[in-house]
């Protein structure tokens, strides 16, 4: 399908401005301390990449609701911090998710003459946004309560910053029901939100300061703490089908039970060190007396002596603007993708899946099972101004039946009998996430917090 390969495939060289980036990036940084950090992170990365290569989706940390709801165990936070990915199971009973897969099942046929969607012959992703299904996951108790607690993890180094990272919005976005057969589509493993942006936004690159420190700093990277994300543009070049809010946790809600090669989430569960890698990629290349013998992404030579300083060229390996971030096997090769982006285990209907916004995952290519692979596509997404700006916009395209702001404008759902309204909402948090009611506390975490809130009901018009 185009629009995926689209979405990640490179485009030409980059201009010599990047050259002049790439320097001034470092500029402040001695050679050898960049190098020092490289062969560190090359160092781990050994350790790290044979472990996933062993014990593969062992490594994802699968956890019962009742756990969100009285706190991960150290061992548990341990695990989703190391590989930013978590399974939630229960919360949602089975028998309430498969109803909601009956009913999304009975909206679309109720409304077929007029649903969107990609691959328009054979629908896969669904362009709907206001489905009762939807409404019902996006508001659900179990749902809002994880999504409080992931966000929760987050933190910020700067008590000034204007967020609350324990209450979560509602970002609307689309569905798939994926049936069984061979894949029309191929999304190869990424990170979402922006490519070159890492490095070319001020606001961006500060979340990953520590990394381009030299030395020993690379470890004091902290991809928790929310404070400089803040602030990063993660779109330079008007991209489509970009989210434009900040989500820490990208995620989904399962409505059938699905299993590695049936049409799952693939993910790297590796979260500080493949991020410290991909950081420092572009500052780092192949000797060229090397580069002849080098066939396929197989041929490359791993051992750190391979590898020099690159400070002379445009290469940021994988970056393409108005593109998401691609990782190959030919432009990460450190990463042995091929051995550690691993299928998730398998979901039963309700379970919640989450991974942190910087980790690398794709989609398996064919699916061989014998029901459909369906999701709802629900984030975890703070309250920040700018989030809120969002929600305000969201607010009345849901009231009106019309696609979410981030998506293909139109016609959308409001001609669509039996989509949700505001009556369809059963109890104040959920309209709360919604935008429909005040944010409010007792008492603030923080001075930014409590400007965060007085900023989200003033936006809302509370």
């Amino acid at each position: 399908m185009d629009f995926f390969a689209n979405l990640t495939s490179e485009g030409p060289p980059l201009p010599p401005r990047f050259t002049e980036l790439k320097r001034a990036l470092v500029a402040d940084v001695d050679p050898d301390a960049l190098v020092h950090s490289w062969r560190a992170v090359l160092r781990e990365l050994e350790g790290a990449t044979r472990e996933i290569g062993e014990r593969g989706a062992e490594l994802i940390p699968q956890v019962p609701f009742e756990d969100i709801q009285k706190g991960l165990s150290g061992e548990q936070l341990s695990a989703l911090k190391n590989t930013g990915v978590l399974i939630v199971k229960g919360g949602v009973p089975t028998e309430e998710a498969l109803g909601w897969k009956r009913a999304l099942d009975a909206y679309i046929a109720a409304n077929k003459d007029k649903v969107a969607g990609s691959p328009p012959d054979n629908i896969v992703f669904y362009e709907l946004y206001n489905s009762k299904t939807q409404l019902a996951a996006r508001t659900h108790p179990a749902l809002i309560a994880t999504q409080t607690y992931l966000l929760s993890l987050w933190h910020t180094s700067d008590p000034r910053s204007r967020i609350s990272v324990r209450t979560p919005l509602s970002y609307f976005d689309r569905l798939r029901v994926r049936p069984p057969g061979p894949s029309m589509f191929m999304l190869g493993p990424h990170i979402d939100g922006g490519s070159i942006e890492r490095w070319e936004d001020p606001g961006f690159r500060a979340c990953f300061r520590h990394i381009l420190a030299g030395g020993d700093a690379w470890r004091a990277y902290d991809p928790f703490d929310i404070s400089p994300r803040l602030h990063a543009q993660q779109d330079l070049y008007n991209a489509p089908n970009q989210c434009s809010i900040f989500r820490p946790w990208q995620g989904w809600t399962a409505l059938s039970s699905t299993g590695a090669g049936e049409g799952t989430l693939r993910v790297l569960p590796m979260l500080s060190l493949a991020t410290a890698y991909l950081i420092l990629r572009p500052f780092f290349r192949l000797r060229p007396t090397l580069d002849a013998a080098v066939r396929t992404p197989a041929d490359i030579p791993l051992d750190a002596n391979a590898w020099a300083l690159d400070l002379d060229s445009p290469a940021f390996p994988g970056s393409t603007p108005g593109k998401t971030q691609a990782i190959t096997p030919a432009t990460h090769p450190h990463l042995r993708l091929e051995e550690t982006v691993v299928s998730i285990p398998r979901v039963e209907p309700g379970d919640q899946v989450y991974w942190h916004t910087d980790v690398i995952h794709a989609v398996e290519r064919d699916h061989n099972g014998t029901g459909d692979s369906s999701v709802l596509y629900i984030p975890a997404v703070p309250l920040t101004e700018r989030n809120v700006e969002y929600l305000r916009d969201q607010r009345e395209t849901f009231l009106h039946g019309l696609p979410s702001p981030d998506f293909p404008s139109g016609e959308g759902e409001s001609r669509f009998v039996g989509r949700a309204s505001l009556e369809d909402i059963e109890h104040t948090d959920g309209r709360r996430i919604l935008g429909f009611e005040p944010f409010g506390y007792s008492s603030f975490v923080n001075e930014g917090e409590r400007q965060a809130v007085a900023a989200a009901n003033e936006i809302l018009g509370f």
